[in-house]
């Protein structure tokens, strides 16, 4: 299958090099200044599960324009729609197109914007970021792709798509429930990310405070109460499945969010919070903890 990944950041960076690292046909769209870092230094992966330095296939936007078999989308929620016009041309009628990002409101968009077939589910569990040089730096055991078909069935294209994902040097996993999983993730994310960049710390240092942990406890209480009352596939304990997992992983990890606003950089804070924010307002539920949340990450975008 011939793979379009869209950006080379940490994330499409990391899926894709590893891809490539195992042989598959893989092109990365991506911007002029960042064409040009890789052209200059390859695509540098740094990672706990092995090194690479890879020389990928590079295009920008209007470049050798056919259709492609797989477009993995892997930007932030606020190049959602310049993505969407730069990766157009390239989407055919038989084109998987598999976004990464955090969250949901994303799939009503990228439907609208292609075809309700084209559009499989997606997302990924990976702490990864870029160096000053622009290379890759993944630095957890965890390095999750999880894919699969909205319409909750195998079909042949994406157990064909399963094939080619298998055998790389990351974990590319066929979910049998993708939206499911999407809003669990949702949750999960929308979690760490919002106590992390509120408190200013990794999750470690949080779940050791007992007021941090009981922010962590209504967060997660808060979100679940907004995705059921949208009637969202989620199971009826999660939140103690997502207390359990944030209790597991390192003390010492960040969500990408806090990592973003370490660098100055901006944050998603509509994309995560401003879409449950809407829900709740709409469905009268009380979301206090969420509210500090979303401000705190307006205050500090400037918005």
């Amino acid at each position: 299958m011939k793979i379009l990944v869209v950006g080379a950041g940490a994330v499409g960076g990391y899926f894709g090099g590893r891809l490539l690292e195992k042989g598959e046909d893989v092109t990365f769209l991506v911007r002029e200044k960042r064409k040009k870092q890789l052209e200059a230094t390859g695509l540098v992966i740094k990672s706990v599960h092995g090194d690479a330095v890879l020389q990928p296939s590079l295009i920008t936007s209007g470049q050798q324009v056919e259709a492609y078999d797989v477009i993995l989308l892997s930007m932030k929620a606020y190049h959602l729609e310049a993505a969407i016009a730069d990766c157009m041309p390239y989407v055919g009628p038989q084109t998987m197109v598999v976004p990464l990002l955090n969250g949901i409101s994303h799939v009503n968009k990228l439907v609208t914007a292609f075809d309700e077939k084209n559009v499989l589910g997606g997302l990924c569990f990976v702490e990864a970021t870029l160096d000053s040089e622009g290379s890759i730096v993944q630095t957890s055991g965890i390095h999750d792709l999880v894919f699969g078909e909205r319409i909750g069935e195998q079909t042949e294209r994406v157990l064909k798509l399963a094939e080619v994902f298998d055998g790389t040097k990351s974990n590319f996993v066929l979910s049998e429930n993708i939206n499911r999983d999407m809003w669990h993730k949702y949750l999960f994310i929308a979690t760490l990310a919002g106590v992390t960049t509120l408190f200013r710390s990794p999750i470690g240092p949080i779940r050791e405070d007992y007021l941090g942990a009981a922010t962590i406890k209504d967060t997660l209480h808060e979100v679940a109460a907004v995705m059921r009352s949208v009637d969202a596939p989620i199971a009826e304990n999660i939140v103690q499945l997502n207390w359990d997992k944030l209790h597991s992983i390192e003390a010492g990890m960040k969500s990408s969010m806090q990592r973003d606003m370490e660098k100055g950089l901006s944050v998603e804070a509509d994309h995560f919070f401003g879409y449950l924010l809407g829900i709740a307002a709409n469905k009268e539920i009380s979301v206090p903890t969420l509210e500090k949340i979303y401000a705190n990450l307006r205050i500090y975008d400037g918005q």
